[in-house]
């Protein structure tokens, strides 16, 4: 494994352990085994490497929701998801921090822009068990843009205030409480 493979790697762990703010670029260095300048030569900055390596993070899903059922079952989903938030709490702190960042950074901001329209793909993967190659725009637009507008609230309660978020099965009674109010031709 090369110093860029290295970094990226111990930057997903201090994302992890240490958030965004407070991984230093000594923590990053001594992590992966390599001289603090090979982060500027390799990634610019601390925070560009600790961008990327959030994206890497969030690519890849497994590692920020845990491994996928296969089952297309929206309550396990929600389960490992609501998991997740309570298990790497640092790391959903870190991913808010990029968003406030982003609106700052346009560079930032395109790089979250392209983050989202992959995890609406992502999440109507996970919600469908449709493989992405295979889902229709429309499914990514509908189904991916609300499973990924609840996760991000579900992450913003369980963040702020774990004790009183909702679980999976008050989310799952929630969203049958709302389809049946919906009107018949919308």
């Amino acid at each position: 494994m090369g110093n860029r493979e290295k970094l990226l790697e111990a930057a997903q762990e201090c994302l992890f352990t240490k958030g965004f703010d407070g991984t230093t670029v000594r923590d990053l260095a001594s992590a992966a085994g390599v001289s603090m300048a090979a982060i500027g030569y390799h990634f610019g900055s601390k925070e560009a490497l600790l961008n990327q390596a959030l994206f890497k993070a969030l690519d890849s899903g497994e590692q920020a929701f845990g491994a996928p059922t296969g089952d297309a079952d929206l309550g396990a989903l929600l389960n490992r998801v609501i998991e997740a938030f309570s298990a790497d709490k640092t790391f959903w702190v870190a991913n808010l921090e990029a968003v406030l960042r982003a609106q700052r950074d346009p560079e930032l901001r395109t790089q979250l822009a392209a983050g989202l329209r992959q995890g609406r793909s992502g999440m109507a993967r996970e919600v469908t068990g449709t493989a992405e190659a295979e889902l229709s725009e429309a499914e990514v637009r509908t189904i991916g843009s609300v499973q990924l507008a609840l996760v991000s609230g579900l992450m913003m309660q369980h963040l702020t205030d774990p004790g009183s978020a909702p679980t999976a099965d008050e989310v799952m009674a929630g969203l049958r409480a709302l389809a049946a109010r919906l009107p018949e031709d919308t």
